[in-house]
């Protein structure tokens, strides 16, 4: 219940920490799962810093050395522990802490099984898919590295990157790979590099080890950072069989350091040795399309229009006189069988002219209304007739 204070009539300090012991003390008994970030043996006593896995908060654990060496395997540094512990706050002190009644170590399959759970969480919240992933840049400027200080992993990539392109740059953040702060350092740094406008792409690097140094590189705030991360992200993590939760999130995977610096810059050899083989193709391009047109000028120049055009022209003119006398010969010709076949119409039309046939004496008697008499039996007696001759006619009376 809240107390009814004034200005006018303050509660004491003792009254008020009681309180909050009395209210704390009716959590009762809980289990509690942390991260051991340190821990301090003194006497027969053991206290130790209990981290939250994913946030930034962390509470103070009290046991027994009894209690802390029942625990199998004995707890170290970084380790995942459960706890089963009673909330205390001293009144005195004004200080709270969980005094460890069991502490229980978490197991490989208890881990693996709770990196599953997870993995499935953010892949079904679309983190893991392929449409997220980025692609490298060609050759970037500068190359943020977040690894161990001086660690083989950091030695790899800067010696390999320099070996196949040596004006890379890099821009190196050093932090802690493992143990209880890992994760929470290398999100700050990845936070840093990705604000850099320079930095085009990210790698974080650590060599191998066992499951439980690899779990900052699974720890869940880490992987929503480099999910919301807006510089391509490439992570080599271990060896290729450790496949820590940054792997699926990462733009890209690297099996190792050494690949990861293979991966992130191109080799300068190959580069020239490509871009030489891409000139002696240009070369071979541009030559056989030279010749291919040289050969087709020389194929045109070569023809009779174009190498004598006045010849050309006098063999064009030759053909023109050619048809012009066979245009005149054909008319000519057919002029004179025309003239021969009215020659011939003609000479038929005379021949079979009957002023032709009176010429040769023969007449033609016709009756007054110029009837033919074809017979003696068409004329009557005294019938007046005509008789046409070649040149004049001549009227007759018919007898009998």
């Amino acid at each position: 219940m809240a107390l009814d204070t004034s200005a006018e009539s303050p509660v004491p300090v003792r009254t008020v920490l009681q309180l909050v012991g009395g209210w704390i003390g009716r959590l009762g008994r809980v289990w509690v799962e942390g991260q051991i970030a340190e821990y301090a043996v003194r006497g027969n006593a053991v206290f130790l810093t209990l981290r939250d896995p994913v946030a930034a908060v962390s509470v103070r654990v009290i046991c027994t050395r009894q209690v802390f060496d029942a625990a199998e395997p004995t707890p170290v540094e970084g380790a995942r522990v459960v706890v089963f512990a009673r909330p205390d706050f001293n009144a005195n002190r004004g200080s709270f802490a969980l005094t460890a009644l069991e502490l229980r170590a978490v197991g490989v399959g208890d881990l693996l099984a709770r990196l599953e759970r997870l993995r499935r969480q953010l892949g079904s919240e679309g983190l893991f898919s392929a449409e997220r992933k980025r692609a490298l840049p060609f050759l970037p400027r500068v190359i943020g590295l977040i690894c161990g200080r001086g660690s083989a992993a950091e030695r790899d990539v800067l010696e390999n990157a320099a070996r196949r392109w040596p004006a890379v740059r890099f821009r190196v953040e050093e932090t802690a790979v493992q143990g209880a702060f890992a994760a929470e350092e290398v999100t700050d740094a990845l936070r840093r590099l990705d604000q850099d406008a320079e930095v085009d792409v990210i790698v974080i690097a650590r060599g191998g080890g066992s499951l439980e140094e690899l779990l900052p590189f699974s720890d869940e705030s880490l992987i929503r950072a480099v999910a919301a991360c807006l510089t391509p992200v490439v992570s080599a993590i271990g060896h290729e069989q450790d496949t820590p939760l940054l792997d699926y999130v990462a733009d890209l995977r690297a099996s190792t350091p050494t690949d990861a610096a293979k991966r992130v810059v191109p080799d300068v050899s190959e580069q020239l040795a490509l871009i030489g083989q891409l000139r002696d193709r240009a070369r071979r391009v541009v030559t056989g399309w030279l010749d291919r047109e040289t050969a087709w000028l020389r194929a045109i120049g070569s023809r009779p229009a174009l190498a004598d055009p006045v010849r050309e022209v006098e063999r064009q003119s030759e053909r023109v006189d050619a048809l012009l006398q066979r245009t005149r010969m054909s008319v000519s010709a057919s002029l004179d069988r025309g003239g021969d076949d009215l020659g011939h119409t003609k000479a038929r039309l005379l021949a079979l002219s009957p002023a032709s046939t009176l010429r040769r004496g023969y007449a033609i008697v016709q009756h007054l209304n110029d009837g033919v008499v074809r017979g003696a039996a068409e004329v009557d007696p005294g019938e007046t007739l005509t008789v046409r001759f070649a040149a004049d006619q001549l009227t007759v009376t018919a007898e009998g």
